[in-house]
Order: structure tokens, then C-alpha cells, then sequence
């Protein structure tokens, strides 16, 4: 059975050696490479969840943890109506048992007691048509394209940017 909750700072080690192995497993999903990314280490992580409410994350416990998904408040006044999700990542060991989609689930209900906020706002590399479709099942849509969005290792990739009206 799969438990998923908010992480607290004692899961931080263990987020961020699932976020180190996300890195290496689908560089092309995520924007930081392990060699910049915050979430990276335990300490970056606990000055993420210290910024709580405007900054969450979200695992899922079988009882490791075997996937993620963060969720942050726009900074500016003008976009506060908007959370930003990123850094989805289920383990490849659970992929295709509805994972993903429960985390989602749970991201969008977390997102909708949030007073103010309307929206939810992603982006997902062109290179990753099956997580499109994850989260076009939950409700996204697509609204833009950005062309060579991501250059890695001489591959030039675009992002799909895609909302969730609340």
C-alpha cells in the first residue's frame, strides 16, 4: 500500500537521495542537473519545507520513498493566485501502478485548500510523452511550447507548459 503525506524535515535525506537519483535516472525531465540542484541535499531541502505553506512537497511512501512532487506559491503579488508543481518523479520500480496520478491527486486537493490559489502551472520535456499524458489525465492542458527549452549533452529539447484551472 502506498501512503502519500507531505514531507516533513525529517524525510529530508531521504528526499534528497530520491532527488539525486531522479537527476541521474531522467536528466531531461527536470531543469537542475545534480550539479546545481538545491533539493539535491538535506539541507537545501529543509530550507524548502521551511518555507511551508507557500512551498510543499509531497512523497509516496511504499514504505521507502518512491515518489515525489513539490509544489511552490508564486512569489509575486500579481501570480500569488498560482502554484508552480515540479520535480515529479516516481521510482521506475513503481512506474505504471497509478502513482503518479494518486500524487497528483493529492497535490491538486492540497493546492485547493489553499485559500487564493486558481491555478496549478507545470512544464514537461517533449522527451517525456507518457508523463504529458499523466498529467493531461488529472486535468492539464496544454497552453505553449517552448522551443530549445533544455540543452543537454547536445540534445536541444522543448517544454510543454501546461495549467490546471481549480
Amino acid at each position: 500500500m502506498t501512503a502519500i503525506r507531505l514531507l516533513t524535515a525529517d524525510d529530508a535525506e531521504e528526499y534528497a537521495a530520491l532527488r539525486r537519483d531522479s537527476l541521474l535516472d531522467a536528466p531531461l525531465a527536470f531543469t537542475a542537473s545534480p550539479e546545481d540542484d538545491a533539493a539535491s541535499s538535506a539541507e537545501g531541502v529543509r530550507k524548502m519545507l521551511a518555507r511551508a505553506p507557500d512551498s510543499v512537497i509531497l512523497g509516496a511512501f511504499a514504505p521507502e520513498l518512491i515518489g515525489m512532487v513539490g509544489m511552490y506559491r508564486d512569489h509575486h503579488l500579481k501570480r500569488a493566485h498560482k502554484l508552480h508543481v515540479w520535480g515529479v518523479y516516481v521510482r521506475a520500480t513503481h512506474r505504471g501502478s497509478g502513482v503518479a496520478v494518486a500524487m497528483l491527486e493529492a497535490a491538486i486537493r492540497h493546492a485547493r485548500s489553499m485559500p487564493g490559489i486558481a491555478c496549478l502551472d507545470l512544464s514537461v520535456n517533449s522527451t517525456a510523452p507518457e508523463a504529458q499524458r499523466v498529467y493531461e489525465r488529472v486535468g492539464f492542458r496544454m497552453w505553449g511550447c517552448e522551443p530549445d527549452a533544455l540543452r543537454w549533452r547536445g540534445e536541444v529539447t522543448q517544454e510543454h507548459h501546461m495549467s490546471l484551472q481549480l
